[in-house]
């Protein structure tokens, strides 16, 4: 039977039951001495062997060395080395510098 199908009246019924059911419950771990429990399961702990944990840390140690190793084969290709950047000496620097200032002091004469 689907809950979609009950009329309201059944369903009040049905909640009532458990209510007084949970009710029950209560009283019957009040007597016995159990500690009331809100209808959960008690959580348990869980626990590894040793046998498991080195079998794990195993797995992890070569997936490291693994990567480690894919890294170096990586680093060992090294890029081809860039070219040295050139650098210009003060005489160089000062020719051009005249050069440049000729250029547009004739280009600025051109315009006018």
């Amino acid at each position: 039977m689907n809950l979609h199908d009950l009329t309201v009246n059944q369903l009040k019924r049905a909640a009532a039951i458990k209510e007084q059911i949970e009710n029950l419950h209560k009283e019957l771990r009040a007597i016995v001495g159990a500690p009331a429990m809100s209808g959960a399961a008690p959580k348990k702990n869980r626990t590894m062997s040793a046998s498991v944990k080195r079998k794990i840390a195993a797995a992890q140690k070569a997936r490291w060395a693994n990567l480690r190793r894919a890294k170096s084969a990586a680093l060992s290709v090294k890029p081809a080395a860039k070219a040295k950047k050139k650098s210009m000496s003060p005489a160089a620097k000062a020719k051009l510098s005249a050069k440049l200032k000729a250029f547009w002091a004739a280009k600025k004469a051109g315009k006018k």
